[in-house]
């Protein structure tokens, strides 16, 4: 049988990641590419500057891919019967019932107007329910009044993740439930909240804490077993650096936020994994969903949802929806040479491409931060290097 990926373009692939690795720089990384049950990996660096090497069964911060598996258990409890898409949230979070919403979305948070309709979960997966980043806060002179809030409620749903600061759950939604919509449910996609909001509501509907659904829903059928809210396996755990003007500083030691269970674990944003877990949810994905979801329930996940009218606001910056719009807790490719393709970036250095079309799955673990929405070099090229490896 002839390979699915090619030798030349595997050399390439592993060039491309030996390439980007500098202790003040991405000081290690997991990159993987798949086709078929054909699986390549490479783990060039280390773990920390100067720490012990990087292996396969490294394990990384995954921040925002989070989401996807936040949308995949969503479905899970459709399947079951315990949720449906387009009812209300209000019957399990009534602290998110009778909305009111900010006439200015940088208005004060006592000039509002009535909600047009209830929240549904269909709004929480689209990001569509109206709370969350929108572009227009990076330009703004000051934080908004409604921003400055989430602050002082600690939300942490607004800006970089903070997990220790965030509350449990119940007070969590409650702070949530006590500030108004920043837009009308529907009116247009807003970044991240969504997410959150649906680890609480998955909890509520289960009756059992959201990392347990997590758990039984998603990571123990797909054999998914270092994926988590937190980790005891610390010795893989890599240390999270942020960028600085003169290289990298340490943010979280294995040690730190992720070795012991949050108060918060938030679904958009709180797990850690491996190359090989986030390889067998692609899988499930890639398959048809078994034995997790149905055909039915990845196809909705893994479509374009968005009206054109709820693109038009712009995403997180001018071209964001150029080729790219939304399904359910996840990005979707939908023209170029990618179209099809699924997937997104975790702030604190990941990324996640599926590609139905070519069965194709790529999967980049750094510990360096994002410092934007586009992730950085050493993720676009590996994925083009991926491609590249195609027959």
């Amino acid at each position: 049988m002839a390979d699915l990926l090619t030798a030349d373009g595997l050399r390439r692939f592993d060039a491309v990641a030996a390439a980007h690795v500098a202790a003040d720089k991405v000081p290690g990384l997991v990159a993987l590419v798949a086709r078929g049950d054909q699986v390549h990996v490479t783990a060039p660096g280390s773990l920390s500057a100067g720490g012990p090497p990087v292996r396969r069964d490294s394990v990384f911060r995954i921040a925002s891919v989070t989401k996807l598996a936040t949308g995949a258990a969503t479905l899970a409890l459709v399947r079951e019967g315990r949720l449906a898409l387009d009812e209300p949230v209000d019957r399990l979070l009534p602290e998110l019932a009778n909305r009111r919403v900010l006439r200015r979305m940088d208005g004060p948070l006592d000039d509002t107007i009535p909600a047009r309709r209830a929240i549904t979960v269909r709004d929480l997966l689209t990001f569509t329910f109206g709370f969350g980043f929108v572009a227009e806060m990076f330009g703004a002179g000051q934080p908004w009044p409604v921003a400055a809030a989430t602050d002082e409620l600690h939300l942490s749903t607004i800006g970089w993740p903070n997990l220790p600061e965030q509350p449990d759950p119940d007070t969590w939604i409650a702070g949530l439930g006590s500030l108004p919509l920043i837009a009308q449910p529907g009116q247009r996609w807003m970044y991240n909240t969504g997410a959150s909001v649906l680890g609480v509501l998955l909890a509520r509907a289960a009756g059992e804490p959201f990392g347990d659904v997590l758990r039984t829903r998603l990571f123990e059928p797909l054999g998914m077993r270092d994926t988590g809210f937190w980790t005891t396996g610390t010795g893989r755990l890599a240390t999270a650096y942020r960028p600085v003007p003169d290289g990298l500083e340490v943010w979280d030691e294995p040690g730190g936020y992720w070795s012991k269970p949050p108060t918060f674990p938030d679904g958009a944003a709180g797990l850690v994994s491996t190359a090989d877990d986030l390889l067998a949810f692609a899988r499930m994905l890639l398959r048809g969903g078994d034995p997790v979801l149905s055909p039915a329930a990845v196809a909705e996940m893994t479509r374009d949802q968005l009206t054109p009218a709820q693109k038009a606001y712009g995403g997180l910056g001018p071209g964001f929806f150029e080729d790219v719009s939304w399904g359910f807790c996840t990005s979707v490719i939908t023209a170029g040479p990618q179209a099809g393709a699924f997937g997104w970036a975790g702030g604190f250095g990941s990324t996640w491409l599926a590609d139905p079309a070519r069965d194709l799955t790529v999967i980049v673990l750094t510990q360096r931060a994002l410092e934007g929405p586009q992730p950085p070099a050493v993720h676009t090229e590996l994925q083009d290097a991926a491609y590249a490896a195609l027959p």
